[in-house]
């Protein structure tokens, strides 16, 4: 029996996944928005002294075709695109951008968002008729309270039909008012069957957060920037709990924040073999969870 090693690079990414005996690899967390907006998000991100305390270099800041052609050589059969807004009057926009891209882009899932302002019912209704597959919620960006009764309906509506939410609501990397497992907690309390995956593990309340996957059926972890050296440096994970996270296998789902990552794509996957939780887990969270979810073959 041959021992399987993490990939060294992008390149060597294909081998890995076939190795593991998988068909590609499945990324619920990536971004691909409007071009005014995404310029906008890299000057943030390239500002990462200021707003982070290090700094942010983007591996992947490069026209859309050449992100599209990154993902198909990485060998990612399925992706996200997972708009957000800051600020009302945004989120209807976004999702009329995100269905286009869906349209032209045949491995994007078709995502959505949304924002607490009285149109959000009925976008999020329309979202879901034209195809939405998953949301995207920011609660640090957005800087609102995800249990804002203006939500209430839109909650309502996507625990009823059991679509994804991607949901940045851990205080990592930076802490938001709304953030933390307090506001999920009473979020899962009135809506206990949505279909939540909570990004980046909670970090840095990784423990709420796999306090909250271990208690509700439908809460998935996303492994965003998890366990890589980034991370490592400024939010660590206990090893004590490896095993919590080995027992949620089936709820572990890949997640990379592609293209706005200050590393290669491959070190995200390596950062998740060294945790020596076995193949089969790996096969779990980069194929087999993903794909169940979204329904994805090849």
């Amino acid at each position: 029996m041959t021992t399987l090693h993490p990939p060294v690079d992008d390149a060597d990414v294909p081998r890995y996944w076939r190795e593991l005996g998988l068909l590609g690899l499945v990324d619920v967390h990536v971004h691909f928005l409007p071009d005014q907006v995404q310029k906008k998000v890299w000057q943030y991100f390239a500002d990462g002294e200021t707003h982070y305390g290090v700094a942010w270099p983007l591996a992947y800041a490069l026209p859309e075709d050449e992100r599209i052609a990154t993902r198909e050589r990485l060998g990612v059969r399925a992706f996200s695109s997972l708009p957000y807004p800051h600020r009302p009057g945004m989120a209807a926009w976004l999702n009329d951008w995100s269905a286009e891209f869906a349209q032209r882009r045949p491995r994007a899932l078709h995502s959505a968002t949304f924002y607490p302002e009285p149109e959000a019912q009925a976008y999020v209704a329309e979202a879901l008729e034209r195809g939405a597959r998953i949301f995207k919620v920011h609660v640090q960006v957005g800087r609102f309270d995800p249990r804002d009764p203006l939500l209430d309906p839109v909650w309502a509506r996507l625990e009823e039909t059991g679509t994804p939410v991607v949901i940045h609501c851990g205080s990592g990397p930076l802490e938001g008012e709304h953030t933390g497992p307090v506001p999920m907690t009473g979020l899962l309390e009135r809506y206990p069957r949505l279909q939540l995956v909570i990004a980046h593990l909670g970090m840095p309340e990784y423990r709420d957060f796999l306090d909250l996957a271990e208690r509700y059926e439908r809460v998935h972890l996303d492994t965003t920037m998890f366990a890589t050296d980034f991370t490592e440096k400024l939010m660590p994970f206990d090893r004590a709990d490896l095993p919590r996270l080995a027992a949620l296998q089936d709820k572990v789902l890949l997640g990379s924040d592609f293209p706005s990552i200050p590393y290669p794509y491959a070190h995200q996957l390596a950062a998740l073999h060294r945790l020596d939780l076995g193949e089969e887990w790996l096969r779990a969270v980069l194929w087999h969870n993903g794909a169940r979810l979204f329904s994805i073959e090849a």
